[in-house]
């Protein structure tokens, strides 16, 4: 979308070129590979991160450390005893929660053999997290709280003293 509008606006003006157009044309597809999200899908004991440029799998099952980077742009960083490495968004996780199930099924799996050494914390608050959000979006949907500042509704645990 963002090439055809640029190839318009300058053919509008009256300066494209074939070298103008080319640039557009680098210019769309360097704007298509930023934007374009990291597709993650997971099957019983690994989670796989795909990008235009690669991709990154991790044994779920035997993964070593969970750890939590970023506060503006956050990451779960995921390895596993294999030398795999994976970045996931936190959203992506909290927006599918069957994904998020496999990931904290196979965890469990991973915490019992005694891999996981390091991150059981990070994976504890962000089911939490996730649990509450799945539990607001419940009573939301369901018309039993209504959204703060939508009317007399309050959000589960709030007080309004």
């Amino acid at each position: 979308m963002f090439l055809v509008l640029a190839v318009l606006v300058d053919w509008e003006s009256g300066g494209l070129t074939p070298e103008r157009a080319a640039l557009w044309a680098l210019l769309g597809g360097a704007v298509f590979a930023l934007l374009l999200p990291p597709r993650v899908v997971a099957g019983e004991g690994w989670l796989e991160v795909r990008t235009l440029a690669r991709r990154r799998r991790v044994r779920t099952d035997a993964l070593v450390t969970v750890q939590h980077s970023g506060a503006i742009a956050a990451r779960l960083i995921l390895c596993d005893t294999f030398g795999g490495r994976a970045e996931v968004d936190p959203r992506v996780l909290a927006a599918n929660p069957l994904l998020w199930h496999r990931l904290d099924t196979d965890a469990g799996r991973a915490r019992r053999r005694g891999t996981l050494r390091a991150g059981v914390d990070v994976l504890r608050r962000l089911e939490e997290q996730i649990s509450g959000d799945q539990a607001w979006a419940v009573f939301t949907f369901s018309g039993l709280i209504q959204r703060p500042g939508s009317g007399s509704g309050t959000r589960p645990g709030s007080s309004d003293a």
